[in-house]
């Protein structure tokens, strides 16, 4: 066991490093950087989204540029000035040695400072991250009180009608992109054209400091109820049919036949037996169902509805170029899918001592 945790935390460091040198890449290869949009803004004909935004800069510790882009973007402005711009953003060093300076300060979690807020890129991950991580904990448990009690049901009723329809419709949720359906909430429920009974942005109120504690709480649940139910959405069909299907796995095992030879009540079988066994995979599996309502639908969600988080701070980093912001978050976001998939990993031979993944090669 412990040899196996030591191989699956080494096993990490390559893993984060090959993600975070492809992205570097592909950045390097992308044009418009900071440079360019900043000397595009000077010369107003920035029409992207920098163009509405100003502040200071920083020293910059993981960036890209392309050559060819700033010659192009720089006509007609003096070149020491470029050459300051590209020193202030950290563009004067080569890639590769910008690279290995990203990569040694990211070991002791140094992201550097953002270009336009002025602000460590740690401060903002450390504020934004619980918004992110408490919208996939409260979409992941709702799905698990939602999704096991409707699978067990499925599975005492497997072929009835109740079966086909309940389905049917989780079956149809799966269909639905979560990030369609939290437009059609808005449409609906937050003022978009009938219903105003949700607000439309943030997770809290502009003057939640000032509310009693119930009154925090009951805002609190009132601004996330819309987006967590847009993560839902595509969630409750793959929970819903592993658990009936455990369920259908184990009710046909000598087991459950023996015990209801012994004269043992259907639900004492039921509850008393099977359920143990059956939800063996199912509570194992809750750390990847999180990384999947994380990582798949929380960034669209997050940005649709304006809410503060990883999400959206990343998606207005990619949108402004703001690099050390961009590989700050996609490093964390790497970093939690890869923690989680160990403990995924560690809960099932806590859960079920058959599996040994030690005697694997990790």
């Amino acid at each position: 066991m412990i040899g196996y945790l030591i191989r699956r935390i080494l096993l990490m460091i390559p893993t984060l490093f090959a993600i975070i040198l492809v992205n570097f890449v592909i950045v390097q290869a992308a044009p418009g950087g900071p440079v360019e949009q900043l000397i595009a803004q000077l010369k107003g004909t920035d029409t992207g989204a920098l163009g509405r935004i100003s502040g200071g800069g920083g020293e910059v510790r993981s960036s890209t540029t392309s050559g060819q882009d700033q010659t192009r973007g720089a006509r007609g402005l003096d070149p020491e000035f470029i050459a300051q711009l590209n020193k202030l953003y950290g563009f004067d060093k080569p890639p590769a040695e910008r690279f290995w300076i990203m990569i040694r300060n990211y070991l002791t979690f140094d992201f550097g400072t953002s270009f336009y807020r002025d602000t460590p890129v740690v401060s903002l991950i450390r504020e934004k991250l619980p918004v992110s991580i408490s919208l996939g904990l409260w979409a992941t448990l709702i799905s698990y009180l939602v999704s096991i009690p409707l699978g067990i049901r499925k599975a005492v009723r497997d072929g009835s009608s109740f079966d086909v329809w309940t389905s049917a419709v989780v079956i149809l949720g799966y269909a639905i992109p979560g990030f369609l359906f939290a437009i059609l909430l808005i449409v609906l429920f937050a003022g978009g054209s009938y219903l105003h009974w949700f607000p439309l942005r943030g997770i809290v109120s502009d003057d939640w400091a000032s509310f009693s504690w119930p009154h925090r709480v009951a805002d609190y649940f009132w601004h996330v109820a819309l987006p967590v139910l847009s993560l839902l959405i595509g969630s409750f069909a793959s929970l819903t049919m592993l658990t009936k299907n455990s369920f259908l796995e184990e009710i046909n095992k000598h087991y459950v036949v023996t015990a209801r030879s012994k004269g043992l009540s259907e639900r004492r079988v039921l509850y008393g037996h099977v359920f143990r066994n059956a939800m063996l995979l199912v509570i194992a599996g809750f750390p990847a169902a999180f990384i999947s309502i994380l990582f798949t639908g929380a960034l669209l969600v997050e940005v649709i509805f304006s809410l503060d988080g990883l999400g959206y701070l990343g998606f207005q980093a990619a949108i402004g170029r703001d690099y050390p912001i961009m590989f700050g978050t996609l490093y964390i976001y790497t970093l939690i899918g890869l923690i989680m998939t160990l403990v995924r990993d560690i809960t099932y031979m806590f859960v079920d001592p058959r599996i040994d993944f030690a005697t694997r090669r990790a």
